[in-house]
């Protein structure tokens, strides 16, 4: 039977370096790693991963919570959270909440009961606060936010500065001569909504512009609700002749919505999102977008459940990472 033994000898290094290799791959230079793994390979040996982590109470496995799988923006976040957990040894587990607080909490089961090592939350809702941190005898499971932030939590998180994001983009709108500019944001009791709104505010009061609520309508995010509050901005008799959305989907249904209206755009109605999705890039005209460093909000957020695993030297509980102005041809001047 091959040993640990066998594989050092064969790979020309210590017992040590090839335990470290297979229990922590990303802590050991990349050429060691190779030979290590050739080592393994050639020789046949065979790792009772289980059993060591049964050991060490520890599965090797990650939640992440996703508010609504079928929403585009976060499968680049999801490839980030996967391709820093593979680095590192770990396997993550997705949770689909659809929303759901009792969806929400089966998926916190798994870290309760020790199937999972930690939760990555994508959304709003954090079941840790009660169904974890106050129920088990350990209060401190490994919780991390990644998207949205909650500040009373005290979760390590990575977002982006949405107040500042939202406002760069409404002072491009202006600075194209806009000046009835409606909003289409998301579900209130958002914080990365809240922040898109107060810098929606922010920019128009700068730009001594009133802010008017029946420039404001609310979606959830999807296709259907940006479309359905379009339609509802353009019922107005004084209709905004620019519109900002809180994400990608909202701003391309607002598109349909005014094209179904006969409007052109950017001629008649310029619209902007948030996020760059692939689709913004694509569709007609191509959209004037925030850029959300999606993938590295996903990797960052993987490095910070690692710290909080132990595996990683100790990162800010607050990540901000920068966004970035996408100009297309949906927004032109007024």
């Amino acid at each position: 039977m091959v040993t640990i033994k066998d594989v050092a000898r064969l790979a020309g290094v210590s017992i040590a370096t090839v335990s470290r290799t297979l229990s922590k791959p990303d802590s050991v230079a990349e050429a060691t790693r190779e030979k290590v793994m050739t080592a393994v390979a050639k020789s046949g040996y065979v790792t009772n991963a289980l059993a060591s982590n049964f050991r060490r109470r520890q599965t090797n496995n990650v939640v992440v919570l996703v508010p609504d799988i079928s929403n585009p923006f976060y499968a680049a976040v999801i490839q980030g959270i996967e391709s820093r957990a593979m680095e590192a040894g770990y396997r993550i587990l997705l949770g689909d909440t659809l929303h759901s607080r009792e969806r929400e909490k089966a998926y916190a089961q798994l870290v309760r009961q020790r199937q999972a090592d930690g939760l990555i939350c994508l959304g709003r809702e954090i079941p840790v606060d009660r169904e974890l941190n106050r129920k088990s005898a350990d209060d401190s499971l490994p919780v991390v936010m990644a998207c949205e932030y909650s500040g009373p939590l005290k979760v390590p998180s990575v977002v982006i500065n949405n107040v500042q994001a939202a406002q760069d983009m409404v002072q491009h709108l202006l600075s194209l001569g806009h000046k009835r500019i409606g909003f289409i944001n998301g579900p209130e009791d958002s914080p990365l909504c809240v922040g898109r709104l107060q810098g929606y505010c922010d920019a128009l009061r700068v730009a001594g512009i009133e802010v008017k609520p029946a420039l404001i309508e609310a979606g959830d995010f999807s296709l259907a609700s940006g479309y359905e509050a379009a339609r509802r901005l353009f019922k107005q008799r004084s209709k905004p002749t620019a519109l900002f959305c809180a994400c990608d989907e909202m701003a391309i249904g607002a598109m349909h919505a005014a094209r179904d209206l006969g409007m052109d755009i950017p001629g008649d109605l310029a619209i902007a999102g948030f996020d760059d999705i692939d689709a913004a890039a694509y569709s007609y005209p191509p959209l004037t977008t925030v850029r959300q460093p999606r993938s590295e909000i996903g990797q960052t957020a993987m490095a910070l459940m690692l710290e909080a695993l132990g595996e990683k030297p100790p990162m800010p509980r607050l990540v901000i990472l920068p966004h970035e102005l996408v100009v297309r041809a949906s927004t032109a001047t007024q």
